[in-house]
């Protein structure tokens, strides 16, 4: 699938630390087009979500120069939890925010423990710049 279906404002930025943190999170804010986002049964209900693949194109778009990157993995009895930090260069200066995420080490669905757990933990910290969260509050 090309990315192609969230055309960017002819004032997005091209380079790191052009739009302010507010312009940042308004613009990681916005619904996005269904075309981005899957769909996954979690606990007997479907849930809509932005794969952690497609994050990255909307943050190479609207935060160049972002930065992810796992600041600690602990196991606590069967999860594996993971936390991590996303970076964006704004104008305002480079603001950093954190979340976590976590698998259980014997899981049995789809993809690999730690894969499962980062992918949770970056989409996670893309929620607190405003991407997706949206989604979290149906």
């Amino acid at each position: 699938m090309t990315y192609t279906t969230v055309k960017p404002p002819a004032n997005a930025p091209t380079a790191p630390g052009e739009w302010s943190l507010s312009q940042v999170i308004e613009a990681l804010s916005k619904p996005l087009p269904s075309s981005v986002l899957e769909t996954k049964k979690l606990g007997g209900r479907t849930i809509t979500y932005i794969p952690w693949h497609r994050a990255v194109l909307v943050l190479d778009r609207y935060a160049p120069g972002w930065q992810f990157r796992i600041t600690n993995v602990s196991q606590i009895g069967g999860e594996l939890i993971m936390t991590g930090s996303l970076s964006i260069p704004t104008a305002d200066g480079i603001i950093t925010r954190e979340s976590t995420g976590s698998e259980k080490v014997d899981t049995s669905g789809y993809g690999e423990t730690a894969a499962n757990a980062e992918s949770q933990c970056f989409r996670r910290c893309c929620a607190r710049f405003g991407l997706g969260l949206y989604l979290y509050q149906r």
